[in-house]
């Protein structure tokens, strides 16, 4: 039985910047993970070519900047390397390969009572969180495949975005993307550009944007209304990218910076996609009707034979799965049920940082909350 004054489930970003905040307050934690690395999603489950979306001052964790000298967007390489660094640098230290399987609030005892898997050692930890428990297990916990009709009938590859690392092996193949959001119109690029015959699904409205307009929005947003930002961006992606409905693609009726607030939803910063759409080279497709060996029905009518399927449809939280009694703070999702910012708070001292999707600079917010919650109530207790 290991008693802990505050628990932190998960080793990647967000529990790496929880980790530094309370450091910093001189609040003593322990920090498990499931796999063998931190950041694992990032190390192990993205494609060679990805670089941050976001210019590197909104992808910065607590209390460290990125190299003077590195690029305004993060190559994946430099990311991960950021991140070992950061873990050196403030000394944190997960205990690795410990795989929560069921955490339960006790009303007796009033604390957090966790049982944990040491998957070297095949042993139980009991942990105890005396005080607090932070749930930083990641909105990218599992891969999210739909149901599709007739998926099991396809003989060909058929993988998620979390296993797809480059174009190269699918030269001359025809292969489906299913997925319009970043990852599945960079893959889309990639895979188009190492010679594969390329179609992507595109079934709901998304805003198409430049990396240099996003900066320009997100930086705007801190001294402007969201709506006139909006507006700004529209009009921007409208002047570059033309009317794109033609080629499949419709937008929003929500502006960018605002379905971002609201949903969570980004928009898609594009890499060079669009360019090879209106050429022809990678074919936009509608919803998927069913699937039949190796021909896939969309709705449309069409019926078009693939080598392959890459599925970039994202993830799923799992804390859902071994957090239990946390119904003040999760939905059925495994997801904040509060509204941003005021998602990051349960009851019984308990946590989540990093689940309402506003990516990196959404980390350090919540990690800062936390911390400082924290402390407030250390303090209070030993007043």
């Amino acid at each position: 039985m290991e008693n802990v004054p505050v628990l932190i489930v998960g080793a990647g970003p967000a529990g790496l910047a929880t980790a530094t905040y309370l450091t910093h307050l001189s609040i003593p934690y322990v920090i498990v993970e499931r796999q063998d690395c931190s950041a694992s999603l990032w190390r192990n489950r993205v494609y060679d070519r990805l670089k941050l979306h976001l210019a590197k001052e909104f992808c910065e964790l607590p209390h460290m900047l990125y190299p003077a000298d590195a690029p305004t967007y993060i190559p994946k390489a430099m990311f991960v390397k950021y991140l070992d660094d950061y873990t050196t640098r403030f000394n944190i230290q997960p205990k690795y390969l410990t795989y929560v399987e069921s955490s339960t609030y006790d009303n007796g005892k009033k604390c957090w009572s966790i049982v944990a898997r040491d998957m070297a050692e095949g042993t139980t930890i009991n942990f105890i969180a005396k005080k607090f428990l932070v749930v930083a297990s990641g909105e990218n916990s599992a891969e999210n495949i739909p149901v599709i009709p007739g998926l099991d009938s396809f003989p060909g590859e058929a993988i998620h975005s979390s296993r797809y690392k480059s174009g190269k092996s699918f030269f001359g193949k025809s292969v489906l993307v299913i997925g319009s959001g970043n990852s599945g119109m960079e893959i889309a690029y990639d895979l188009a550009t190492h010679g594969a015959n390329t179609s992507i699904v595109i079934r709901s409205p998304i805003h198409v944007m430049t990396k240099e307009v996003i900066r320009l929005g997100m930086t705007l947003a801190h001294h402007l209304p969201l709506n006139l930002v909006d507006s700004f961006l529209v009009m921007a992606a409208k002047f570059i990218f033309g009317d794109l409905s033609r080629h499949g693609i419709t937008m929003p009726k929500m502006g960018p910076m605002l379905l971002k607030t609201k949903t969570g939803r980004s928009a898609v910063i594009d890499v060079g996609t669009v360019g090879l759409i209106k050429k022809g080279i990678i074919e936009v497709k509608g919803s998927i009707s069913k699937i039949i060996g190796n021909i896939v029905k969309f709705q449309s009518g069409d019926e078009i034979s693939f080598d392959a399927i890459v599925f970039a449809t994202g993830y799923k939280s799992t804390a859902n799965i071994w957090l239990k009694n946390g119904e003040s703070m999760l939905n059925d999702n495994g997801l904040p049920s509060k509204e941003y910012p005021n998602h990051w708070k349960g009851e019984n001292r308990l946590y989540c940082a990093g689940l309402a999707r506003r990516g990196l600079a959404g980390i350090a917010m919540d990690a800062k909350n936390i911390a400082n919650d924290i402390k407030a109530l250390i303090d209070s207790m030993s007043g």
